[in-house]
């Protein structure tokens, strides 16, 4: 491989960490809003998303270091990250369904829409996009217009994802860019997620209509 660099590598890591930070306070503001099976999903989900990212940059600051190239960790990738992505999801959308008679109907903020483009192939950024879609709705529910714009912002940094891993060359100049548009996605997430939770999303009722008036 051609074009990883160790400054490049360790700057893999921040988007995992933007990353586990998202998942780590969404998991503590929906604990007391979501059913055990619905939590566990959630939690088995960012675990594997997040595992995901390690391997990846644990691969590639081997690989820069000279140790090894094991390509085992590169692998696992997108098999460990899909699955996770969509585990997220569907607890999400458990819980939003639970909440359904005391919130404001899905199909009314139905969110982006998930279109298969040229060079934009279905996987991982797509069940992303669910993701993204579902944290869209908490932010409509509370009212929140500047997360859910930063969602909107993550989703769309997340596509960028899919164009990229689509067109890449493995040249250094790629890499930069799938690197920056990565730690802008995860950025968006983790700043819409701390506006949410600082709009109160912990309180027992902070998804109900009207609970953030």
């Amino acid at each position: 491989m051609n074009g990883i660099t160790i400054p490049m590598a360790i700057m893999d890591f921040i988007p995992v960490c933007l990353f586990f930070a998202a998942a780590l306070i969404l998991q503590r503001d929906l604990y007391n809003k979501m059913v055990k099976g619905a939590f566990a999903l959630l939690a088995a989900g960012s675990i594997m998303v997040l595992l995901s990212g390690i391997y990846k940059a644990l691969w590639k600051i081997l690989y820069a270091m000279g140790v090894c190239d094991y390509t085992a960790l590169d692998v696992a990738f997108f098999p460990i990250q899909a699955p996770g992505f969509m585990l997220v999801f569907l607890g999400l959308v458990a819980m939003l369904v639970r909440k359904n008679r005391m919130t404001v109907p899905l199909g009314r903020h139905p969110g982006p829409r998930i279109r298969k483009q040229p060079g934009i192939h279905p996987g991982p950024n797509h069940r992303c996009a669910g993701f993204q879609w579902c944290l869209f709705i908490l932010a409509r529910r509370m009212k929140q217009r500047l997360a859910a714009i930063l969602f909107v912002l993550a989703f769309v940094f997340m596509m960028g994802m899919g164009y990229l891993s689509a067109t890449f060359d493995d040249s250094s100049n790629m890499h930069w860019v799938a690197q920056t548009v990565n730690i802008l996605g995860n950025g968006a997430l983790l700043w819409g997620v701390c506006l949410l939770h600082k709009a109160g999303l912990a309180a027992p009722h902070s998804i109900r209509k009207g609970a953030a008036a």
